[in-house]
């Protein structure tokens, strides 16, 4: 027997709310469990491990991720501010209720040495999704050069979530503004 879509937000929303601010290591599943109201043969029943429940949140918080920042992109009107969305859907996630005070996949990525299997396909996807979707946003601008752009913005987007962690209240507008500087380098 399946577990019912309701039970399964339950668990995801506890695994968030305490593996992405107290921190996936600090959190044990018994506490996802209580936080979820739900027994353990119901966890067990939809999760065959802690690392699963972890995989099955971010990989909802991808989904929650990616239409925010295609929100952020229909909201553009040239190529420069639709590769620019990134920075305006990463302001915009934060403020949501599901969002974090910096990246759930970088947190997940920093707290396994070796990533269970399940983990890490999780994070690769995200990562290779923001690369594929910024080169794919930098081709109208760069050209050829797309794949560099993206490798470019993609660290500069991975230090602005790191300084989130750094400075409380962090604001987006230098990765912005270096980000901005990047494409019109890439323009000469």
């Amino acid at each position: 027997m399946g577990m019912r879509p309701r039970t399964e937000e339950r668990i995801l929303d506890a695994a968030e709310d305490l593996f992405f601010t107290r921190g996936i290591a600090a959190t044990p599943i018994d506490a996802v469990i209580a936080r979820a109201g739900v027994s353990a043969a119901t966890l067990y029943r939809g999760f065959a491990s802690k690392e699963a429940v972890l995989a099955a949140a971010l990989e909802r918080r991808q989904r929650a991720w990616l239409e925010t920042w295609d929100a952020a992109i229909a909201r553009s009107d040239d190529d420069e501010g639709r590769l620019l969305a990134v920075f305006d859907a990463l302001t915009a996630f934060r403020d949501e209720p599901r969002g974090s005070r910096w990246c759930a996949f970088l947190g997940a990525a920093a707290e396994y040495a070796d990533p269970p299997p399940e983990v890490a396909s999780a994070v690769r996807a995200d990562t290779v999704g923001m690369r594929t979707r910024l080169t794919e946003l930098a081709r109208p601008i760069a050209g050829a050069d797309a794949g560099e752009l993206a490798e470019r913005l993609l660290l500069v987007v991975s230090g602005d979530l790191a300084m989130r962690l750094r400075e409380r209240g962090h604001d987006t507008d230098l990765a912005r503004s270096t980000a901005a500087m990047l494409i019109a380098a890439s323009r000469r």
